[in-house]
């Protein structure tokens, strides 16, 4: 089986902006429209120092979509063998990932509001919260496909 790279395992999502002299809207729907799953969880982290990293784990089964809808904040995605850093400063911009991506959310900027939509309930088994044990699994299976 092909390794998948980096650049399928996450993409950036522009929603719908609609907007007259009362101000903006933007739409992100689920089930394939907007946003590719059904949306099960919604959460949103704010007050985060720009030093503080959030995140710091991968996820077996849940998928993401990451919205800065305030202020702006980075995200470095890292598949096991490449990274990326995106910097998320659109509130209609969303970031797309795909499972088995390590995520380390930072670089908050004082208004930051990110907004996170998840394919899944919580469920803390399927999160991998150690980088070396994310590593292991990952560049194990590579090697075994």
């Amino acid at each position: 089986m092909r390794m998948k790279q980096l650049k399928e395992q996450y993409r950036i999502i522009n929603f719908n902006e609609f907007g007259d002299e009362r101000g903006n809207l933007v739409v992100a729907e689920g089930s394939g429209i907007d946003v590719p799953f059904d949306i099960k969880r919604v959460f949103y982290m704010y007050g985060s120092d720009p030093d503080i990293i959030r995140g710091q784990h991968a996820n077996r089964k849940t998928e993401f979509v990451l919205i800065n809808v305030s202020g702006t904040s980075k995200v470095k995605v890292d598949n096991g063998f490449e990274t990326e850093i995106i910097e998320l400063n659109k509130p209609r911009m969303g970031l797309y990932l795909d499972v088995m991506v390590w995520k380390d959310m930072y670089d908050f900027s004082d208004d930051s509001v990110l907004l996170v939509l998840a394919s899944e309930h919580y469920d803390g088994a399927e999160y991998i919260r150690d980088y070396d044990m994310f590593l292991e699994e990952v560049r194990g299976n590579k090697e075994n496909e």
